[in-house]
């Protein structure tokens, strides 16, 4: 992604000089063209053992600097649903999940709160004199663990919610305060329980255990995997207090597994340095994904030369200047059980480092040592590829196409002022190189429109503007389809992944007209997020729905320093809708 100091997009750019040759021009430019309880265990799986599973990687020559990533044993959580007495449940901590309002004490200064009430009547009160003396009111992100004597549990924690809790997004931030708290104590045995759950329905407690259990696997993993020293997590088992029991809860908590080993996997992706994973590795985790799932995906992987008789020019001039060749990846999901009621296509940029290009990334804010992120779009392609190959969902045929590649600097590479010219027979004049993630997309949507698609959803961290619109934790959606942003708005706040709509300003594309093409790769610094998603309108089918994605600021957490899965859930969510 460019920093908007440089440019308004993000590009990366990968290239081999095999399928240059003197008798055809590099770019492929033409001037026209013709055509009681509940119990059971669930494993997060980090995919990094030397045992062929995903991100494990055998490469045939020495990586850049000898990196490889260790294998990590999973670590492995017993959830378990019970309905009990709190104070009877015994173990490490038990942790409370408290709105502010369910603080209120009366004039005693005793909590109102039936659960609190209880806990601190069993306490002697020590629970209400210490939540005062820490301070603890309840907002959200506020946390206290506390060592008490007089409970079955060793400690009690306090987990604010803020002032009402009601979203996937609130439950999974308490299961992630959780697993903190246990890390920070080494805590084997946890149970969680809600201050206030008389008001949920029932469906409200389903979904409020699996975002609990999402957001303490998502909160306990580590990606240590590069590290010369790792620590294991101490949490064992996980018991979720009052929100019901029975098998629904045991299958939406099934459900909460495979998407989170599927966010795991696609931060994996992104968090792997560009000398470790390359497009042909991408390629490469892509074919294990169909491996593992064979009896639903099919893979396609396309090498340079096959992209070129797809007359793929803008995604190959892209590719030219890197000695990592180019990967199109393109797996096929049938589901089990007979025809497809609908056809969708997830696509994702794929640049696994991008230097800029000629114009080259430079400057405070530039963020190229930062640029293996530039991928974070095909991360939430394939690690949604993942998750569905393991819930199996029927009535939906899905394709997940990602155009890997780099974008470096050499003698083949592609200039600035250059034509390149894409699948679809448009024309494109490089005013800059560092825009060049929508040039790999274009060739991309192209595809995908002509696997017979009903829907597309691209993703992309494309451009710098939506990080300066939206800041670091919501994505940018841009679709002409008001009913695309329907459903996938809904699938997002299912998920507590947070979009915002933004304008498809059709006269904004005057910025991008060029005088000896059908149009530039970027217009000017205003609005740069717009125009670049009107770029790759240019090639889409008009009888195709539409969205484009532009995660810039989420998918990567900048205080952590590693990235967030972002988007994955999102369209798990959203390809299970469509397969209702």
């Amino acid at each position: 992604m460019a920093a908007i100091v440089v440019s308004v997009a993000s590009t990366l750019v990968a290239s081999s000089p095999r399928y240059s040759s003197s008798s055809t021009s590099l770019l492929f430019t033409k001037l026209r063209s013709s055509s009681p309880f509940l119990r059971f265990s669930l494993a997060v799986t980090p995919f990094c053992s030397r045992k062929g599973r995903l991100m494990a990687h055998t490469l045939a020559q020495a990586n850049l600097g000898l990196t490889y990533p260790a294998g990590i044993e999973a670590p492995k959580i017993s959830f378990a649903a019970k309905d009990i007495d709190v104070t009877k449940w015994k173990g490490d901590i038990l942790a409370v999940g408290v709105t502010e309002k369910d603080l209120a004490k009366d004039e005693n200064s005793k909590f109102q709160n039936s659960i609190l009430k209880k806990l601190d009547s069993q306490l002697g009160g020590l629970l209400a004199e210490a939540s005062s003396e820490e301070d603890f009111t309840g907002k959200a992100g506020q946390s206290t663990v506390l060592r008490l004597p007089g409970l079955g549990s060793k400690r009690v924690g306090l987990i604010g919610l803020g002032q009402s809790a009601s979203t996937p997004a609130a439950f999974r931030g308490l299961g992630e305060a959780v697993a903190a708290a246990a890390k920070s104590t080494q805590a084997s045995e946890v149970a969680i329980v809600l201050a206030s759950s008389e008001g949920l329905s029932a469906e409200s407690k389903l979904n409020s255990a699996t975002a609990i259990a999402s957001g303490t696997l998502l909160g306990l993993y580590e990606d240590n995997r590069y590290k010369s020293e790792s620590k294991k997590p101490a949490l064992k088992s996980l018991d979720i207090l009052g929100l019901g029991t029975g098998p629904e809860l045991e299958k939406k908590l099934k459900y909460a597994e495979d998407v989170s080993s599927a966010v795991i996997f696609g931060r994996e992706l992104v968090n792997s340095p560009a000398n470790v994973l390359t497009p042909a590795v991408l390629a490469e985790e892509a074919s294990k994904i169909a491996s593992l799932y064979s009896d639903v995906f099919s893979a396609k992987i396309l090498n340079a030369e096959q992209c070129k008789e797809l007359k793929m020019g803008s995604y190959l001039g892209v590719a030219a200047a890197s000695a990592n060749p180019p990967h199109f990846i393109h797996l096929c999901y049938k589901p089990p059980g007979g025809p497809a009621k609908v056809k969708l296509a997830l696509v994702g940029k794929g640049l696994t480092f991008d230097s800029g290009g000629y114009n080259i990334k430079t400057g405070p804010g530039c963020y190229i040592e930062l640029m293996k992120f530039d991928m974070g779009g095909s991360a939430a392609v394939l690690g949604a590829a993942k998750a569905i190959g393991q819930i199996k969902p029927s009535g939906v045929e899905v394709h997940f196409i990602v155009a890997a590649c780099e974008n470096m600097i050499s003698g083949t590479g592609m200039r600035p002022g250059d034509i390149v010219t894409a699948s679809n027979g448009k024309t494109i004049e490089v005013n800059n190189t560092d825009a060049e993630g929508r040039l790999t997309l274009a060739d991309a949507l192209v595809y995908a429109c002509n696997q017979g698609v009903e829907k597309i959803v691209d993703l992309a961290t494309l451009t710098g503007a939506c990080v300066v619109a939206l800041g670091p934790s919501i994505a940018g959606i841009f679709t002409p389809s008001d009913d695309l942003a329907k459903e996938v708005i809904a699938a997002s706040e299912a998920s507590g992944e947070k979009l915002w709509r933004l304008p498809l300003e059709e006269s904004y594309w005057e910025s991008m007209k060029s005088g000896v093409a059908d149009m530039v790769n970027t217009g000017g610094r205003p609005g740069g997020a717009i125009t670049a998603a009107l770029f790759l309108k240019q090639f889409v089918d008009e009888k195709v729905q539409w969205m484009h994605i532009d995660l810039a600021g989420p998918v990567w957490n900048e205080k952590k320093r590693a990235a967030t899965g972002f988007g994955i859930s999102t369209l798990v969510e959203w390809v299970l809708k469509n397969s209702s």
